[in-house]
């Protein structure tokens, strides 16, 4: 990782905490093009965990952790990421795997940010 996308990793941590309670135990980014894709691990509360464990609350839990972290950066854009970057959000793509407590997330941005900071 260079120094910007370990910026952007701090700033994506810091965003999840701010607006969802925690981040990230660990984030690695990587610009690709206009992408910013974070593998993140340990992203799951003792509670969020517990629910895991219960017959349908995969399903339930796997859904909040992706569709609603998505409506969470809508509402909220990424304003310290885009300053970092001098480049607009445009969109967020987002899976996680709850067995491994890993994740994924993708950001785009309306500028080819590996060229930018390569």
């Amino acid at each position: 990782m260079n120094k910007y996308e370990a910026e952007f990793s701090n700033l994506v941590k810091a965003y999840r905490k701010r607006h969802m309670g925690k981040g990230p135990r660990e984030i690695r980014t990587t610009f690709c093009k206009n992408w910013a894709i974070c593998e993140m691990e340990g992203n799951l509360s003792p509670v969020e965990k517990f629910i895991a464990s219960a017959v349908d609350g995969k399903q339930v839990l796997r859904s909040a952790r992706t569709e609603m972290v998505k409506e969470i950066y809508r509402t909220h854009p990424p304003v310290e990421m885009e300053d970092l970057l001098g480049a607009k959000f445009l969109e967020l793509y987002v899976d996680i795997d709850l067995d491994k407590d890993f994740g994924m997330s993708i950001f785009v941005f309306d500028q080819n940010i590996e060229l930018k900071f390569s």
